[in-house]
């Protein structure tokens, strides 16, 4: 997953939690644009939310948010 798509996640997880709260949920549709103007970046989403940590459609954006900063930092290391 490229870096600036790991800073979108962390963006629009931020957004939402500070706007509709801690239990908000997401899919990663919502790291895009209504229309698909970067498939690979939007494969690398899929890609990493359902076949490398097999998530259900719908997750808790702090999850995401934290598992995002989780590998940042092990990538870091």
């Amino acid at each position: 997953m490229s870096p600036e798509l790991r800073q979108r996640i962390i963006q629009v997880c931020d957004q939402k939690v500070g706007s509709k709260g801690a239990g908000v949920g997401l899919s990663f549709y919502a790291f895009f644009q209504n229309r698909n103007d970067n498939p690979q970046e939007l494969m690398s989403a899929a890609t990493w939310w359902i076949q490398a940590h097999e998530l259900d459609h719908f997750e808790k954006a702090v999850k995401i948010r934290e598992m995002v900063l989780s590998e940042l930092r092990c990538s870091q290391d």
